[in-house]
């Protein structure tokens, strides 16, 4: 909106699992025979039961990482509003050597009480389903969206003006949940990414200039930064295939 004039972590998918699966079942007996006091199929296999525990450790945990946020947001939003809104100041103002620092912190930031409930349920499922392609993973490109969306505004949107909001950050989540499977060439990820653009693609359109009070640079620079982190953080991916086009091994994750 505008205002005034560590290591990537590995990806969690159906290859990690079939892995998973392969190496406890490897390990329970020589020849692959299970031992005698391993559960059968019936009762239920060590690999399974270890990965259901892997699923729900990671949703938890991008669960806490998304909801921290946005207790994050309203904290902030409480302070601004006892304070008069003085903190929108801090937002993003466009070729301004001050107004660099609102690259840091505009996505915190929100207009008024409306602004930041419109974007809570969107911050709430995109950032969580970032997250759930790994913490460390999500967190890159949250990193990396938040980067571009703020020096692409900063760079070409109006001079006079203020940005701010968490909503930049959504069209990047969005984008990158719609991307990455492709450049992966994810099948799961893939499907994911035509539901998200079934329900949210509409918002899409935000991305495009004529609504008055509405940073469209921001939107459309936080979309840009999705798509570049959903090239970037798919390198291992891309590396693979072609190695494995080329007859070379593939490298291990």
């Amino acid at each position: 909106m505008t205002t005034g004039g560590t290591g990537v972590g590995p990806s969690f998918d159906p290859e990690r699992i079939a892995a998973l699966r392969a190496q406890l079942d490897s390990s329970g007996a020589p020849g692959g025979a299970l031992a005698p006091n391993m559960p059968t199929a019936s009762t239920g296999s060590p690999a399974s039961s270890a990965g259901v525990a892997v699923i729900k450790q990671l949703w938890l945990r991008a669960g806490v990482v998304i909801a921290s946020f946005v207790v994050l947001l309203y904290g902030i939003e409480g302070v601004d509003t006892l304070d008069g809104h003085d903190l929108d100041t801090a937002g993003i103002q466009p070729r301004t050597a001050e107004g660099l620092w609102g690259i840091l912190f505009a996505p915190l930031l929100h207009a008024n009480w409306t602004h930041l409930l419109g974007n809570t349920l969107p911050v709430l499922v995109l950032g969580f389903l970032a997250l759930l392609s790994g913490i460390g993973r999500g967190l890159m490109a949250t990193a990396i969206i938040w980067v571009v969306a703020g020096l692409g505004t900063w760079l070409v949107a109006g001079s006079g003006s203020v940005h701010l909001g968490a909503s930049s950050l959504v069209f990047g989540w969005l984008t990158y949940l719609i991307v990455r499977g492709w450049f992966a060439r994810n099948i799961g990820q893939i499907l994911l990414g035509l539901v998200i653009v079934a329900i949210y693609g509409s918002l899409l359109w935000g991305v495009l200039p004529g609504q008055p009070g509405i940073s469209w640079q921001g939107h459309l620079f936080g979309a840009v930064g999705g798509i570049l982190a959903g090239w970037v953080l798919s390198g291992n991916e891309r590396s693979r295939r072609r190695g494995e086009g080329a007859g070379v091994p593939a490298p291990t994750r």
